[in-house]
């Protein structure tokens, strides 16, 4: 089977759940800017935008949109492709799935009838969780709002606190009776499976009987980025403190409570706006701050903050400001994660609230125009207001001192940039009235432990790859593993990398070649090449013009690759390939939208490497400057010559490899007293020699000695 009927066939496998209609219209209405604009924060650059890659811990912005090619492209990772890729990457989704997310954002009607009965029983296990918990939410926010139980207790407890309806309504607030198993029945009798309740934990089992977690608890709907329900908080309304007062769902294939942010979803569009996000702990702040007209503002849901949680925040805003209660045991617990907020390169600022306040009682009792005036006017910088609060502390106890300077110290040192650590410690030997000198030299200290630390690690992990172990998993790995390159997910060709894995450099620079092929192949296709025609006149004394035809480059192209005599060797690029050769056949050429329907991410990614230039001169600076590079595109022929000349002495280099194993295995053959090896080795001797030809002929086109 070829390439392209494999690609037919995969569509066709698809169409078999959604219709081909249906994708093709999903795939023409989304747009990538607004679906990747969910996730990431972007900014016009150009015709593209430009942002922070939601797959690596990047500080410099690496990862591009085309709006005008529909498709993405993370030079951080190596991901690209389309918008479905985009959904396939970063929440784990199939190609249907992705589909589905992006028909429903959009409102188009997938036609759910024509899944057979069998299909629908497929549906995968994170479709059918979403779905659980989605009847979850809603069941039980009508058991709050509907239930004179849920009325009674949780309304009232909201009302209590002074939480209006609306706001309720917006964070889809509910309540878990205080039954042993009146959530788990109603699931069931809906038709949910045990096994799906136990694994959302929202159910725990006992001799077999399942008895529900969240008895008894208001509860808070914990919301993925584009606010799908992933997990619950619930809080106890007993006094008893021997119950913990809030839970919240356990770890599942959903939810991972150290990569999410209580009520982003929300506040997306207003941190972008202010480019500044309100960092406070419980879910119930969050809530009060929006009642009261402040939307840019996330909880790390009662959790330590962690480097996931600020990756999340670095993907929309640079800036912090961390929102304490007011009391001195809040304030230190809310210490410990800001540093890894300034280790991450972000600007963190600090509000306190009066004594016994925090930013939900402090809401309540001020006008929304104090409340804001409040955060602005009290906005300290973290490390100044840190040196101020602990040197009140420390007093003159020069125990506590010296711990102070210490931790200090150890903030700056977290942050990565040198001008800003400069700036800090100048301030803390201000406040200190110690010498800047001393200060310098405690930080050094600190900085070469931490890189002493980070290299004993890096040895560490190497000396375990070295006896064959995966340092993640800690596990050994299967034996006679081999690991072939992939050049789609690479940053680039490394000789050395390519020896550690046991490949042939030679091989693994033949894929940079073939992809730079296909990349012509896709940029230029449809461009126009003129061809002069073969001169039949036999006059030569006559200065007529010559005939020409007009081609496609792509026609252009195949018609010289195809005279070399050569294959393509990678995967991608022989399904590429495959399918302009079957559509120069019919005489149309394909689309770019036909590579980005493909189901397969690394195809996509394959592509999007093609078409997606990171670094390119605008014309505008051309016209200021009067200074016009030339363009790939006015120099299609070159730039075919060069790359199919690289290509034969790829193919010429890889020969000349094999041709001289064969002369080793002939010499001791003959050695060996093997005489009919005598003419396999003049056969091969001529072989060789004709490979030095030809590697003669192509470094005359390059104007080089080609080094053998």
């Amino acid at each position: 089977m070829c390439h392209a009927e494999g690609l037919h066939l995969i569509f066709a496998e698809l169409q078999t759940m959604i219709p081909a209609q249906t994708v093709d219209l999903v795939m023409q209405t989304a747009l990538i800017e607004e679906v990747v604009g969910d996730y990431v924060e972007l900014k016009k650059s150009g015709s593209s935008f430009r942002g922070l890659s939601p797959f690596t811990n990047e500080k410099t912005p690496s990862f591009y949109v085309l709006p005008e090619k529909g498709i993405f492209k993370c030079f951080s990772s190596g991901k690209g492709g389309s918008v479905v890729t985009f959904l396939m990457e970063l929440e784990k989704l199939s190609f249907p799935e992705a589909i589905k997310q992006l028909a429903q954002r959009y409102g188009i009607e997938i036609e759910e009838q024509e899944i057979t009965p069998e299909q629908h029983q497929a549906r995968t296990e994170r479709e059918s969780l979403l779905a659980l918990n989605a009847w979850a939410q809603k069941w039980l926010t009508d058991q709050m709002l509907e239930t004179d139980e849920g009325k009674a207790i949780a309304l009232s407890y909201f009302e209590s606190r002074g939480f209006r309806k609306p706001v309720l309504d917006k964070f889809k607030i509910g309540y878990c009776p205080d039954s042993w198993d009146s959530m788990s029945q109603a699931a069931l009798d809906s038709g949910y499976e045990k096994d799906r309740l136990l694994t959302l934990g929202l159910v725990k089992e006992t001799d077999g009987k399942p008895w529900d977690f969240f008895k008894g608890r208001v509860m808070f709907p914990i919301r993925d980025v584009t606010g799908r329900t992933i997990a619950f908080g619930g809080r106890t309304l007993r006094s008893d403190k021997k119950i913990a007062k809030y839970f919240n769902s356990p770890e599942s294939p959903l939810y991972h409570k150290g990569k999410v942010l209580f009520g982003l979803h929300l506040a997306k569009p207003a941190i972008t706006k202010e480019d500044r996000v309100l960092l406070v702990e419980g879910y119930t702040d969050v809530m009060a701050m929006h009642q009261a007209g402040i939307e840019n503002v996330v909880s790390s849901s009662g959790t330590a903050l962690t480097v996931d949680q600020i990756k999340l925040i670095r993907r929309y805003t640079k800036n912090v400001t961390v929102l304490f209660d007011g009391d001195d045991a809040g304030i230190r617990a809310s210490l410990r994660g800001t540093d890894l907020l300034l280790a991450e390169g972000l600007n963190v600022q600090v509000v306190l609230f009066p004594d016994g306040d925090d930013p939900d009682s402090f809401s309540k009792k001020v006008p929304t125009e104090t409340l804001v005036r409040h955060i602005s006017e009290e906005a300290k910088d973290f490390v100044a207001f840190k040196l101020e609060l602990l040197a009140r502390e420390a007093g003159d106890d020069p125990v506590l001192k010296s711990e102070m300077i210490h931790s200090i110290i150890e903030s700056i040192a977290a942050i990565p940039d040198g001008i800003q650590q400069g700036v800090y410690l100048k301030l803390a030997a201000e406040e200190l009235s110690m010498s800047e000198e001393l200060l310098q030299l405690e930080l050094s200290k600190v900085q070469r432990k931490r890189l002493l630390d980070q290299q004993k690690a890096e040895k560490r992990d190497a000396f375990r790859q070295r006896k064959g172990f995966d340092v993640r998993s800690s596990s050994p790995p299967s034996s006679n593993l081999q690991v072939p390159a992939d050049w789609s997910d690479e940053k680039g060709f490394d000789a050395n990398q390519a020896e550690t894995i046991g490949q042939d450099p030679t091989l693994a620079h033949r894929d940079l070649l073939e992809a730079d092929l296909i990349r012509l192949l896709l940029l230029y296709g449809s461009e126009s090449i003129h061809i002069e025609a073969p001169d039949s006149n036999e006059d030569d004394t006559k200065n007529e013009p010559k005939e020409s035809t007009v081609v496609s480059f792509a026609e252009f192209a195949a018609h010289h690759f195809e005279g070399l005599d050569i294959a393509f060797k990678n995967a991608s690029c022989q399904s590429i390939w495959a399918v302009f050769e079957a559509a120069l056949d019919s005489g149309k050429l394909p689309e770019l939208d036909t590579f980005l329907k493909h189901e397969d991410p690394k195809l996509q990614a394959f592509v999007a490497d093609a078409v997606v230039q990171k670094d390119i001169v605008s014309e505008r600076w051309g016209e200021v400057h009067q200074i016009y590079p030339a363009r790939e595109k006015d120099q299609l022929k070159k730039a075919l010559m060069d790359a199919l000349h690289h290509l034969k002495l790829n193919q010429n280099r890889l020969e000349s490899s094999e041709v001289q194993l064969k002369l080793a295995a002939l010499s001791e053959a003959i050695n060996n007293g093997e005489e009919t090896a005598i003419a396999g080795l003049r056969d091969m001797l001529e072989r060789r020699k004709a490979l030095d030809v030809q590697k003669t002929k192509i470094a005359s086109y390059f104007g080089v000695a080609i080094l053998p």
